[in-house]
């Protein structure tokens, strides 16, 4: 295998952060490009990666890092803007892979590998897909020589992940009830170390130049499942509502003001197109994709049970403390 000079774009996120680890281990030389590398130390612990400070919105910058490398790997994505009308999906999906673009011609690039999502698409309901589909089509529209690999993952899941790992976090601040939109939504959830290795795989092009790959895991569930699951790994025993899509546009339509915006309305309109392939890109790859319910076990419930053993530890201190303190009372 020929090792490659790789520049990574949103290579700190929750995907890019294993794929860059499984680059680093293969000994590839990578260079990861952040607006701001002092919030991404924790990146320099991978020996031989190189981090650099880049306004990835500037195509001189841009072109002058991309220069003499092999491929570009464009992972950068947002789930919510910080407004309402698109733009902030649009810049960060669609105006950057046109810089992007521009820079790799410029700086005679060769090889681009681009994360997508499954069902984006420029007619679709959501700003979300919208825009990544847009950014798709700018790619296969391209008239130069780079050649180019699209993934498009269903939503991705794994240690640290923003989806299970959010669910839970809701499961476990609403108690009792927990209302929730688009329940019969059905998704083909994917773990986050299968993509890498559909993206390791691509890296020299050959058959997997000018394709698109649909990424998905083993089974399909609806968002009900999804939450029920959660809450079971979780241990969290909640009264499961599924709303009508009136109250759960109003439910999306609140969550925009909630800190953190854990639900939007952007992403119940995402929900209204069933995230599952129409092929199976795993397949194509000669990959086994792992069950979600199995890998799920291993870091939600095994986080849970130590959450809950480190509490009945501290409760069992505190009642041996007491006790001692009220044997000491009655001895004196």
């Amino acid at each position: 295998m020929r090792l490659l000079s790789l520049v990574v774009l949103g290579g700190s996120g929750f995907l890019g952060t294993r794929l860059v680890a499984r680059l680093i281990k293969d000994g590839h030389q990578v260079t990861v490009l952040s607006r701001d590398r002092e919030l991404h130390k924790h990146l320099l612990v991978l020996p031989g990666l190189r981090l650099e400070n880049c306004d990835v919105y500037q195509e001189a910058q841009l072109s002058e890092r991309f220069r003499g490398k092999d491929v570009v790997i464009n992972l950068v994505g947002i789930l919510n803007e910080r407004g309402f009308g698109g733009a902030g999906f649009r810049r960060a999906h669609t105006e950057l892979t046109q810089h992007v673009l521009n820079a790799a011609r410029s700086a005679g690039v060769t090889r681009l590998l681009h994360i997508s999502a499954l069902r984006a698409a420029p007619d679709a309901p959501s700003y979300y897909l919208r825009s990544k589909g847009e950014a798709e089509k700018l790619i296969r529209d391209q008239n130069t020589a780079l050649d180019w690999t699209i993934f498009r993952p269903s939503v991705m899941f794994g240690p640290g992940d923003s989806f299970l790992n959010r669910f839970a976090a809701l499961l476990a601040a609403i108690p009792v009830i927990f209302p929730f939109a688009r329940p019969q939504a059905r998704l083909q959830p994917v773990f986050v170390d299968d993509v890498v290795n559909a993206m390791l795989r691509c890296l020299h092009g050959g058959s997997s130049s000018r394709q698109t790959y649909e990424l998905g895991g083993p089974q399909q569930y609806t968002l009900r499942e999804i939450v029920a699951l959660v809450a079971k790994l979780t241990h969290r025993r909640r009264w499961i509502i599924g709303l009508p899509d009136f109250l759960g546009s109003v439910q999306a339509f609140f969550m925009n003001f909630v800190p953190g915006r854990p639900f939007s309305t952007d992403n119940y309109r995402s929900l209204k197109v069933d995230s599952v392939c129409s092929e199976d890109g795993f397949a194509k790859l000669g990959i086994k994709p792992q069950s979600m319910a199995a890998s799920a076990r291993l870091f939600l419930g095994a986080q849970e049970d130590n959450a809950r053993l480190s509490h009945n530890r501290a409760a069992a201190g505190r009642s041996k403390a007491l006790q001692t303190k009220t044997l000491n009372d009655l001895s004196r």
